[in-house]
């Protein structure tokens, strides 16, 4: 009776709670409906990896044999490796700019001018890709505004977008150019927030502006960073889908076609969604690997990590 007594109080006041908050479940309703349909229900079909596909009847139980096939291919060792750069150029290579510019923003003096770096730089995040690669694309062109300038000083012109040397760097500058506002954002945020009386006690000790950011900036910066990082390898195999479709072309695929793209082409264009769930299943698998691996040893390392 007791037990009860205590019960019913807590989900009178969860059910009222929903009650006078209802607008607000209501807004986050859509979104749960996105997470349910396109984030929880393909984890439970990723059986579909160890089954064979069929539009009728039962599915036959094949056990390991499209991740056999997967690694048998020829054409996937250099499918990873592309993978593999591009994620290495865009998470792990790209990470420190973000930082920096974070450090950049938050030592701008003057309010207007800083409003007007923060909205320029955080503009490209709202552009989706087929604008940026629209963009880019007609830039770097033969004819294109950055060849007309190599012009006016008599170099030769160059195709970027069908160089195979140069076009890995063009997805990661890209790629920069999109992020670097978005991503600096918890990086300017941890800054603003340092307790001032920080920085005073630092210029009466006679400290200088590059000490200030080695020895009150960056260690405030470590725990987002470390958090952020690992969150990111959790993305490692991701090398952005989007963007390499839209920058893909003959000349250059064979550098630039990764996991998803194979995806895409074995599952949406082949129809064989039962070796397109293998693959994607290693992507899942090696993405929370690496999340808890690196959370492990930065643990131990400096004994902040995700959680």
């Amino acid at each position: 009776m007791k037990k009860n007594e205590v019960e019913r109080p807590v989900n009178r006041s969860l059910w009222n709670r929903l009650k006078n908050e209802k607008l607000l479940y209501l807004m986050l309703l859509p979104t749960l409906i996105y997470f349910i349909i396109f984030r929880c229900w393909p984890i439970i079909n990723m059986r579909l990896a160890f089954f064979q596909f069929k539009a009728k009847g039962d599915w036959p139980f094949v056990g390991f044999k499209y991740f056999k096939m997967i690694f048998s291919s020829p054409g996937f060792e250099q499918i990873m490796k592309n993978t593999l750069v591009i994620s290495f150029l865009k998470y792990i290579l790209l990470f420190p700019f973000f930082i920096i510019f974070a450090i950049i923003l938050s030592e701008i003096r003057s309010n207007g001018f800083r409003k007007y770096v923060q909205v320029v730089s955080y503009l490209p995040h709202f552009l989706s890709w087929v604008v940026i690669a629209g963009i880019w694309i007609n830039a770097l062109s033969l004819e294109g505004g950055l060849n007309q300038v190599l012009s006016i000083f008599g170099m030769k012109s160059i195709d970027f977008m069908t160089d195979k040397s140069k076009i890995r760097w063009i997805l990661m500058i890209c790629e920069g150019w999109r992020s670097l506002g978005w991503d600096s954002i918890i990086f300017y945020t941890t800054i603003i927030a340092i307790d001032q009386s920080l920085y005073e006690a630092a210029r009466i000790d006679g400290a200088g502006k590059l000490q200030i950011i080695r020895y009150i900036v960056l260690p405030a910066l470590i725990t987002p960073a470390v958090t952020m990082f690992i969150l990111n390898l959790g993305f490692f195999l991701n090398a952005g889908f989007d963007q390499v479709f839209n920058f893909s072309n003959a000349a250059v695929q064979s550098r630039i076609d990764i996991l998803d793209t194979y995806i895409y082409r074995i599952g949406i264009e082949g129809g064989q969604y039962s070796l397109a769930t293998a693959v994607s299943l290693i992507k899942g698998v090696v993405g929370m690997l690496l999340v808890l691996g690196t959370h492990i040893i930065s643990k131990k390392l400096t004994g902040k990590g995700v959680w």
